[in-house]
Formats: structure tokens, sequence, C-alpha cells
């Protein structure tokens, strides 16, 4: 037999009042109406829960002995059915992972994790690379947020463009186009692509054969990193995200040309599974993601 939660709700209003008409009142029921459930509870346990003594009704042995159970019971469950909304942060203990490319860890996750740290010290952040095609772990729960320029087009997700990032052209010191780069300097030199795909050309190629012009592709690599340091050791030039990457073309002791086209900034996208939408820990956690990137942006 399948139990009517609902009987534990009068039940313990029953209980507490000690009469029929003091449930009702508390419940903004009807009398009669907490009669009749009074009748199907006697009939569930077999118990008359409620005995008249004179003017006024007395628990039996019975009901005496389950009332602290009862009323733990129907606490815990509109505790269920009504969630908390505030988030205690000094207590919470949750390990968030995050998704994002090489550039995005060298320059956001450092001050995210000291926000984290000093906000909420039971936190922990995994960062995890991007994999070179599309997964379900957003879907499944493995990845809280996914960071970076591409954003899902499928309804179960959620997705926020957090800021932008001008293109740069990268380049070793003492490259023949620090002095100066044009569009036809910049389509006569090697190139690196970054492409997590694998792809050996990108939105920049389309505007250089608008002009006429078609430039060389030496490599596809999946990380900035690895493309920096291509250009490091060769006259590659690397077009790249020019704040985002700034700590890596600092690393690499290179330097950068602004791209000599018009071209769209490149969005910095924060995805994630709709059935975080009222989790209040993934909305803080957001939140700082969303603070961070824009401090880091403002920099530049």
């Amino acid at each position: 037999m399948q139990a009517d939660l609902n009987l534990l709700t009068v039940l313990d209003a029953l209980l507490e009042e000690g009469s029929v008409m003091g449930a009702a009142e508390r419940l903004h029921l009807s009398s009669p109406a907490v009669s009749r459930t009074l009748g199907r509870i006697r009939k569930v346990t077999g118990d008359d829960i409620l005995v008249r003594t004179g003017h006024s009704m007395t628990p039996t042995p019975y009901a005496l002995g389950i009332a602290e159970e009862v009323h733990r019971l129907v606490r815990e469950a509109n505790a269920v059915l009504s969630p908390s909304r505030e988030l205690d942060l000094a207590s919470l203990d949750r390990t968030f992972t995050v998704q994002c490319h090489d550039a995005l860890a060298s320059s956001l996750v450092p001050a995210l994790v000291g926000k984290i740290a000093e906000q909420a010290p039971g936190v922990r952040l995994r960062v995890l690379a991007e994999h070179s095609a599309d997964t379900d772990d957003l879907r499944h729960g493995r990845v809280d947020l996914e960071l970076g320029g591409g954003a899902p087009d499928l309804p179960e997700f959620r997705s926020e463009t957090l800021g932008t990032d001008p293109l740069a052209v990268v380049m070793r010191a003492g490259h023949p186009c620090t002095g100066h780069l044009d569009l036809a300097a910049y389509a006569a030199q090697p190139h690196v692509v970054i492409s997590r795909r694998g792809r050996l050309s990108a939105p920049i190629d389309d505007l250089l054969e608008s002009e006429g012009l078609r430039r060389r592709v030496i490599a596809s690599v999946a990380t900035v990193h690895s493309a920096l340091q291509i250009a490091a050791a060769s006259d590659a030039l690397v077009t790249t995200t020019a704040i985002l990457c700034r700590p890596l073309i600092e690393a690499f002791g290179l330097v950068t040309r602004p791209l000599p086209a018009e071209s769209p900034e490149a969005p910095v996208n924060c995805n994630w599974h709709q059935r975080f939408d009222s989790d209040l820990a993934h909305a803080w956690l957001r939140d700082q993601v969303r603070t961070t990137l824009t401090e880091v942006l403002g920099q530049g």
C-alpha cells in the first residue's frame, strides 16, 4: 500500500493541537475535512490516535510514541519542498568543474581561484582543458561551466556572453613585420591556427579571400600555448585574442600588433545546463566568473 504523505501533515497538527478544531484552524481546513482525514489515519494505523475524554481529546499511547517522529518527518518534507534561498558561503562544501581553453586558464583562473578561496574556503575548483570534439559533459553534470567562444543552441542549455576580446597578431620580437604590418604583409607570412578541432582556416581567411589574398598555414594546434611556442621559434604569426592571451604572450617574450583588418571581437561565453538555473551555489559561481572576467578584460 502506498502511503499518503498528506496524512502526516494532518496527523502532526492533530497531535500538536490536541483537537480537530485546532488542527483545522492551523491547516486552514474545515473541521469536517480534518475529521474525515482523522478517520483515514485511524484506518491506516489501526489506532484511535485521539480519544475523547470529557470536553477534550487525549492522544493514545501509540500517538504519543510517534509524535516526535511525525513532527520530524513533516519538518524535513517542508524543508525539501521549500529550500532555503540563502547561501552560506562559509560552510559551502562543493567541487565545481570548469572547462576552458588555456588562455582563459592562464588569465582568468588565477584571479577566480583567489576570489573563491576568500569567500568560500570549502569550495574547490577543477579546471579542465577543452576537448577536440563536443561531449555530453555539460548535460550529464561532469562539467558545471563551459567558458569559451562557442555557445550551445539546444534549449536545455543556457549561455551568457560575459565580454569580448579584440584580436591581435602575435609574433616574435625582431620579426620583420614588427615595424609595419598591412594586410598584404600579413598574408605573406607563415601562420599557425589555433583550433581544438584541428581546422586549418579561420574567419580571417574569408576576409583575405575577398581582398584577393591567401595566407599560408603551416600548422594547426589545439592550444594557445603550443601556437605561441611555435611563433617564438620562427617567423610564424598567430592571430588570437589580445587580452586573455597576454599572460602567455608575455611569458614567451612575444609582441603583438593590431590585426590589419576590421574584425569583430571574440566573444567569451559562459555555458551551463538549465537544471542549475536556480541552484544558489552555481549562480554564485557564475557571478564570480562574470565579475572576474570583467576585471581581467578591463585591464586591456
